[in-house]
């Protein structure tokens, strides 16, 4: 279904702040996401035909388009969610997490567990997020570090990886949208100068290592330490379950997934693998998630762990218990789908780049500023970079403006998903609260002082690679920055026994 774009200007910024006010002061996100995607169908009514009616027809409309634009995505994490469910029922995740307690003794070690993880799982970032979340999570309850904080490591290790890693479907986007027959090369150059994606995993390690938490985060480590986290795992699970009742399904799932992402873009007939994963990575993660379903069934139903019917019962309690985020994911699609198909907040962001006339050194910060906004409002990176990328390759085609080039893309990618990282209505921050299982506002709640933190680093760093044209001054100054910064936070928190509020925990 396509929509007729109007331009409305400054206005075109109000229904992403409405919907992430709200979702930040009520502390409930559906209707907060309706809300801001219903302003967003009103703004575009009266700047057209001013009928007040078809902002309630176009407001379905939108949600109707995003569910069959995203359909392989929504098949893929109901099947995945059956799988979780399966291989909780069967015991696999209580074996697992008492085998794993005997090598991950400490926060520190199962922490440390988690972040390589999710730098290992670097094809998807929605995939990322949902199987390091299953994985490691009845590890960390265990160890009592909170939902919080896994709901963080995963994040953090979910897009920051993917779009520095050459091979992932975030590299193909990017490669895809640079006007130049090089495009996957200037892609590799970007790397030392995506300042967000490597100083975000530079933060994850150390605050694995340190423990230094700081802010809300410290708050909810606290509460996790004077309350037993109780999972819906360990209450109704089979005891007779093995470690391989969860690791080979999981592992069957993230093989087929690889191999039906460059079966679907064509790579056995020819196609480059780093191209062929590229072409439609849902479809192949869905190939991956039906074949550890079928996994589960073979290795569960022989041996007796489930009865067919009780089989079947768990896939369907695995795709309920999937619905209340999914309707946060759709709720969230449609709101960005107003702003960039309808309303032009992304042309109405970018086009004040295009204007400025600020001196070139200064342009790689100016637009991770920019980039961080738009993707921040509008909860996608894909959307923002493809927007700004080919503005970005106008203005540094003008004479003497070849070398800021590669700086700036780095700029775009990093301030794209700095946005994408900490917004509430972003896709990744959905599923990176769903994986962990942590209410969604506390996950971004507790994770923003950290995302911010790094972000306020990145921008000092673009300050400087702007006028040096090199990232590795910039990489080190931030690092050391990085480093001081989270012990003086975590010093001027103070450490006190917290509250046990209810809205607090996780789910």
């Amino acid at each position: 279904m396509e929509f007729t774009m109007i331009q409305t200007g400054w206005v075109s910024l109000l229904p992403p702040l409405i919907a992430i006010a709200l979702a930040l002061i009520t502390k409930e996100v559906y209707s907060s996401l309706f809300i801001g995607l219903f302003s967003g169908m009103l703004i575009y009514t009266f700047c057209g035909d001013g009928n007040i009616m078809s902002a309630v027809t176009n407001t379905f409309d939108m949600m109707f388009a995003k569910i069959s634009d995203n359909a392989y995505m929504i098949i893929f994490l109901a099947l995945l969610w059956a799988v979780v469910v399966l291989v909780s029922k069967s015991g696999g995740s209580e074996a697992y997490g008492r085998w794993a307690g005997k090598k991950l003794k400490s926060k520190r070690s199962a922490a440390f567990a988690t972040s390589l993880l999710g730098v290992l799982i670097f094809i998807d970032d929605g995939f990322n997020c949902l199987t390091v979340g299953t994985v490691m999570r009845p590890i960390t309850d265990r160890l009592h570090i909170s939902r919080e904080k896994l709901a963080y490591l995963i994040d953090a290790t979910a897009a920051p990886i993917c779009i520095i890693a050459p091979v992932s479907s975030w590299a193909v986007a990017v490669a895809s949208e640079v006007s130049r027959d090089d495009g996957f090369h200037v892609f590799l150059s970007t790397i030392p100068y995506n300042f967000y994606a490597l100083l975000t995993i530079a933060m994850v390690f150390l605050i694995s290592f340190s423990g230094k938490d700081f802010g809300p985060m410290k708050k909810a480590e606290l509460l996790a330490e004077q309350t037993q986290a109780e999972t819906e795992e360990t209450q109704t699970v089979e005891k007779q379950g093995r470690v391989i009742d969860l690791v080979l399904p999981i592992f069957v799932l993230i093989v087929c997934a690889i191999l039906g992402m460059a079966y679907v873009g064509g790579f056995f007939r020819g196609v480059p693998f780093s191209q062929a994963i590229g072409e439609n990575p849902t479809a192949g993660l869905t190939l991956g998630a039906f074949a550890g379903l079928i996994t589960a069934f073979v290795l569960y139903i022989p041996r007796k762990l489930m009865k067919p019917k009780a089989f079947i019962e768990n896939i369907v309690h695995g795709i309920g218990s999937i619905v209340p985020p999914m309707l946060i994911l759709i709720l969230s699609w449609s709101l960005g789908g107003v702003c960039r198909e309808m309303i032009g907040t992304g042309e109405f962001i970018s086009g004040f780049v295009s204007r400025s006339n600020l001196p070139l050194g200064f342009l790689p910060f100016l637009i991770f500023v920019i980039a961080a906004l738009m993707s921040f409002s509008m909860g996608t990176s894909w959307g923002t970079f493809g927007m700004l990328i080919p503005i970005v390759t106008m203005i540094c085609g003008a004479d003497g403006a070849g070398v800021y080039l590669i700086p700036t893309l780095g700029a775009t990618l990093a301030g794209s998903v700095y946005g994408d990282h900490c917004s509430p209505i972003s896709d990744t921050t959905i599923l990176s609260s769903t994986g962990s299982q942590c209410k969604h506002i506390r996950h971004v709640e507790t994770q923003l002082p950290y995302a911010t933190l790094v972000a306020v680093v990145c921008a000092v760093g673009y300050l400087i690679a702007g006028f040096t044209l090199t990232p590795w001054i910039s990489v080190g100054v931030g690092i050391v920055l990085l480093t001081v910064s989270v012990f003086l936070m975590n010093h001027l928190t103070k450490d006190r026994k917290t509250k046990k509020d209810p809205d607090a925990l996780s789910a």
